[in-house]
């Protein structure tokens, strides 16, 4: 896990000798899981640990995660959580946080639930649902402190998944590649309409990543319009655009 470990260090972590055995037995899971079910194309051991553990942990790049993550029991979701990224790797470094993964592939929830029993990790709820009636629950609306999405879908989409999710004062923060600022441009109105706040996108750097990365940080600054999101699919067909 050197590769890891030299990134964390450059992220102000240094990882315990505990934190790197759950990360390399992270890794032998997924890896071995692969090969029954497509969970990445990603799994040669030096790119497992930029790509998928290093990048995942960059979210604490943003000061505004690391302030979510450090309040006492400090709520947070992963939205479309897929094999975990990111919310398993910054619940490894950041274990008071009370995590749930959000994922709609039930093949993936299984994962999920056995690679959670494998790193014995407390206070962490898997949910098998769709964002778009999961966000519609009292229990799960707007009560997070922090919202988490990888990959999952262009940003104006990607915040009508997570900011109802989100207290005010809460955060989203919505991992992007290079079109992150475009992306935020465009998803100047979705943000606005439900209830969010620009704050910035955050260029991101890391050792052995060629591609630019960024971060957007979007503030929940009043209450999302009951009527979002809406039903399922309708955000991917009907993005709200400017």
């Amino acid at each position: 896990m050197q590769r890891l470990i030299d990134g964390a260090r450059g992220l102000g972590l240094r990882l315990t000798a505990e934190q790197q055995s759950a990360f390399q037995i992270y890794y032998e899971e997924l890896v071995a899981w692969n090969r029954k079910f497509n969970l990445t194309a990603i799994t040669e051991y030096e790119q497992v640990q930029i790509r998928h553990f290093l990048d995942s942990l960059s979210c604490l790049m943003a000061r505004e995660a690391r302030l979510a993550l450090q309040r006492p029991d400090a709520r947070a979701i992963d939205v479309g959580a897929g094999a975990g990224f990111p919310g398993i790797p910054l619940k490894l470094v950041c274990p008071g946080t009370r995590l749930t993964l959000l994922e709609a592939t039930h093949k993936k929830v299984t994962f999920l639930e056995h690679l959670v029993d494998c790193l014995q990790l407390r206070r962490v709820t898997i949910i098998h649902a769709r964002a778009e009636e999961l966000a519609h629950d009292p229990a799960h609306r707007q009560q997070y402190d922090l919202a988490l999405a990888r990959a999952v879908a262009d940003l104006p989409i990607v915040v009508e998944y997570t900011l109802p999710f989100c207290r005010i004062g809460g955060w989203v923060i919505a991992q992007k590649g290079e079109a992150g600022a475009a992306e935020a441009w465009n998803a100047n109105r979705a943000i606005t309409l439900l209830g969010g706040e620009l704050c910035r996108v955050m260029p991101v750097e890391l050792s052995g990543l060629p591609e630019d990365r960024s971060l957007v940080v979007v503030e929940k600054v009043s209450p999302t319009p009951g009527n979002y999101p809406r039903r399922p699919g309708i955000p991917r067909k009907r993005p709200l655009l400017d």
